[in-house]
C-alpha cells in the first residue's frame, strides 16, 4: 500500500509532467453522471423548506449546534421536508439547461472538478414525520430516496465510529435522527483525473458538507463533520465495493435521544445501472484509500481521540512583513442574501472586470470561510484551521497593493511576501488564464509530512477534507455578494510552493480558488 506521502508526490503537476503526458479524454466511455439503481423503491421527496438566513453567517459557524448558547429551546423537527431540503442545497439539481445540440445539461448544488460529479450522498434515519427508518441513497435526477435498507440501521453506524452516550469519546451519530454519509464512485472523476482523484474525493466532498453543513444550521439543527469511523463497515452497510465507491465522511444532523443498538444487517449488493461501457481502473486510488482506513469502531475512537489532542498541525508562524488590515464587515452591515438564493447562483466565474473587488469584500470572504470546521476532530468546536494556511495572491483588488500575502485570520491582515503579477498568476495555476484575470488566488496549503508524522494516512485524508469545506464555503462567501464570482482551480505544485517560500517551506497546495469581481 502506498502512503499518502508517497501518493501525493507522485500526484503533483508539473509542466514536465504535463509534456510527458500523452493522455486524451475518450468520450465514448465517459462515465454516467448518475448512480442509477435498477430495482430500488422510492421515497419521493415532494418540498423543500430552504433557510433564509443569511449566507454569510451560516458559513462563519464554526460550533456544532447553532442554538448553543442562546435561549431558545426549540427547534423544528427533522421531517420529510427538512430532509428534502438538506438533500437539495447540498446536492440537488438547482438548474437544468438546454444545449445548443438539444442536450440537458444539470448544475448541481456544489461545485465539483470536471463536472463529474462522482459524490453520492446516503442517509441513515430514525422514523421521522413522512419517513419512515431506513437507509437511503439521495437521487438527484428524480429527486427522491431510494430504499437500500428497511428498518433503524444508526446503531452500525454509531458502532463505526466507536462512539456512544456516556462514553469519553465524542458520540454525536449516536444520539441523532439522520447521518449523512457521502462517498465517492471513483471512475467517475477518473475518467479525467486519473490518480488524482483520490485528492478530488476530498475537495469534491468538502464543498457539498460546506452546503450541507450552512443548510442544517440555517434550519438550526445541530450538524458537524465525523472524519474517524471504521470504513468497511460502512461500506458494508451501503453495499458498496470500496474499489469502485468508498465512504469519506459522515454528518450527523440533528438531536434526539440513543440510537439502538446496531442491529444484525445482511448483505446488500443492489443492481445499478453500469457506468461506462469499459471503466478504467486506477490501483494508486485505492492503494492510498486502503492504507488510510480505520478498521473498526475502537481504533476510530483512539484515532479521533489524536486528531483531537493537536492543534494547528504544520502550520507556519507569522513574521514580520507589512500588514494591511482587511476588515471585514461585521453581521450587521454584510450581504444579507440568504443561502438558497446564494446556492441557485453560485456558478463556476471565467469572466472578470477590469476592477476589482473592495479590501473589506476580500476580508470578508476570507473571515467567513475559514473561521474553522466543526468535526469531531476539534471536539465539535474549531476556532479556526486546524492544518491548514492561507496564502493570497492579490492584482487589482482595491486597498490592497498587487502582491502575495499570507492571511493571518486572527487578526484579519495580510502580511506581505513578496510581488506578484497577473502572469504569474496564470503560470501558478497551471496556466490556467482565469486565475491571471481572477483579483484574487486563495491557496490552501498543508505540510503533508507532519500531518502525516501525526495522525498517519488517515490524517492526510483530513487536511484535503478540510480543504475541501473551506473551498466550499469559499464559494458561498464569494457567491454572497452580488457582485462577486469565483472558481476552484487546479495548479503546479511545487511551483506554488516555491512562490511562497521561504514562509511555505516544508508545505505543499491542497486547493485553489480563484475569485474577483465578474464582468458585467
Amino acid at each position: 500500500m502506498v502512503d499518502a506521502r508517497e501518493y501525493h508526490e507522485r500526484t503533483k503537476h508539473s509542466p514536465e509532467s504535463l509534456r510527458r503526458d500523452a493522455f486524451s479524454l475518450d468520450w465514448s466511455n465517459k462515465p454516467r453522471p448518475f448512480k442509477a439503481y435498477r430495482d430500488r423503491p422510492r421515497r419521493p421527496l415532494e418540498r423543500i423548506r430552504p433557510p433564509w438566513t443569511p449566507t454569510l453567517s451560516l458559513v462563519a459557524e464554526s460550533h456544532a449546534d447553532p442554538l448553543a448558547g442562546t435561549a431558545q429551546s426549540t427547534r423544528p423537527a427533522i421531517d420529510r421536508d427538512l430532509v428534502a431540503t438538506l438533500c437539495y442545497e447540498a446536492a440537488g439539481i438547482v438548474q437544468r439547461v438546454e444545449t445548443d445540440d438539444g442536450r440537458e445539461l444539470p448544475f448541481r448544488a456544489a461545485s465539483c472538478t470536471g463536472n463529474l460529479h462522482h459524490v453520492d450522498l446516503y442517509l441513515a434515519c430514525d422514523d421521522l414525520p413522512g419517513l419512515e427508518a431506513g437507509l437511503y441513497h439521495f437521487d438527484p435526477r428524480e429527486f427522491a430516496l431510494e430504499v437500500l435498507r428497511e428498518g433503524d440501521v444508526r446503531g452500525v453506524v454509531a458502532d463505526a465510529v466507536g462512539g456512544r452516550s456516556g462514553t469519553d469519546d465524542w458520540g454525536g451519530v449516536a444520539e441523532v435522527p439522520v447521518t449523512v454519509i457521502a462517498t465517492s464512485t471513483w471512475w467517475r472523476n477518473a475518467w479525467k483525473y486519473r490518480d488524482r482523484t483520490y485528492r478530488h474525493a476530498f475537495w469534491d466532498s468538502g464543498t457539498i458538507l460546506a452546503n450541507l453543513l450552512a443548510a442544517a444550521h440555517g434550519l438550526d439543527q445541530p450538524a458537524e463533520v465525523v472524519a474517524g469511523f471504521a470504513d468497511d463497515q460502512v461500506a458494508d452497510l451501503l453495499g458498496i465495493d470500496p474499489e469502485e465507491e468508498a465512504p469519506l465522511a459522515l454528518v450527523p444532523i440533528g438531536t434526539g435521544d440513543q440510537v439502538p443498538d446496531a442491529p444484525a444487517v445482511e448483505p446488500i449488493d443492489p443492481a445499478t445501472e453500469p457506468l461506462s461501457d469499459d471503466p478504467v481502473d486506477y490501483p494508486l486510488i485505492h492503494e492510498a484509500w486502503r492504507a488510510s482506513r480505520l478498521p473498526d469502531g475502537a481504533v476510530a475512537r483512539e484515532w479521533r481521540g489524536s486528531a483531537r489532542d493537536v492543534r494547528s498541525v504544520g502550520t507556519v508562524d507569522s513574521g514580520d512583513g507589512d500588514r494591511v488590515p482587511l476588515e471585514p464587515v461585521d453581521h450587521e452591515t454584510a450581504s444579507a442574501r440568504p443561502l438558497h438564493p446564494t446556492v441557485v447562483r453560485r456558478g463556476s466565474c471565467r469572466e472578470f472586470a477590469d476592477e476589482g473587488p473592495s479590501r473589506r469584500q476580500l476580508g470578508t470572504v476570507l473571515d467567513r470561510a475559514t473561521r474553522g470546521v466543526p468535526g469531531d476532530w476539534n471536539a465539535g468546536r474549531a476556532d479556526g484551521l486546524a492544518f491548514l494556511d492561507a496564502y493570497v495572491l492579490t492584482t487589482g483588488v482595491h486597498g490592497v497593493p498587487d502582491g502575495t500575502y499570507q492571511y493571518h485570520p486572527e487578526g484579519d491582515t495580510l502580511e506581505r511576501l513578496g510581488d506578484v503579477d497577473r502572469g504569474t498568476k496564470t503560470r501558478l495555476a497551471l496556466n490556467q488564464k482565469w486565475a491571471g484575470d481572477a483579483h484574487v488566488n486563495v491557496y490552501l496549503l498543508a505540510d503533508v509530512d507532519a500531518i502525516v508524522d501525526r495522525l498517519g494516512n488517515r490524517g492526510y485524508r483530513l487536511a484535503q477534507l478540510e480543504a475541501g469545506i473551506v473551498l466550499g464555503r469559499l464559494y458561498l462567501s464569494t457567491y454572497a455578494h452580488r457582485n462577486l464570482g469565483g472558481t476552484g482551480l487546479t495548479f503546479f505544485d511545487d511551483h506554488v510552493t516555491d512562490h511562497l517560500s521561504p514562509r511555505a517551506d516544508g508545505q505543499t497546495p491542497m486547493t485553489l480558488f480563484a475569485f474577483g469581481r465578474r464582468a458585467a
